[in-house]
């Protein structure tokens, strides 16, 4: 019996998780893509707490009526500025079983461009 996209998707996630897990000072970038919108947050795995979060929702993002990819580069960097200011300057990243293309790696790569090292 063949797999649903979902449950394909979250066999990929569960073997991502089994290795990438973050620390206070190495949270892990965890990215949840959406039909319209793109969310991003950093999570420190071991007191069960997230350190910041962004999205594709946020006021400035959303008022620039830009398309999907460049709102999710436009969310990397305000992730990237939010971890900064939180004292943060390296993660892991966590793609949430989708492929490293598209809305997920523009996020990657305006998180790296707003100064985040993974």
């Amino acid at each position: 019996m063949a797999l649903s996209k979902s449950e394909r998707r979250d066999r990929i996630r569960f073997r991502i998780r089994k290795t990438v897990s973050g620390t206070d000072q190495r949270p892990r970038l965890a990215v949840f893509r959406s039909n319209k919108e793109i969310y991003a947050q950093l999570i420190d795995d071991v007191n069960g707490k997230t350190i910041t979060a962004a999205s594709s929702r946020d006021k400035d993002i959303d008022a620039s009526k830009v398309n999907k990819t460049e709102a999710a580069k436009m969310v990397g960097k305000a992730i990237a500025a939010k971890a900064v200011k939180a004292g943060v300057e390296s993660v892991t990243f966590d793609r949430g079983g989708y492929l490293y293309h598209g809305r997920v790696k523009s996020l990657a790569e305006g998180a790296r461009e707003g100064g985040l090292k993974f």
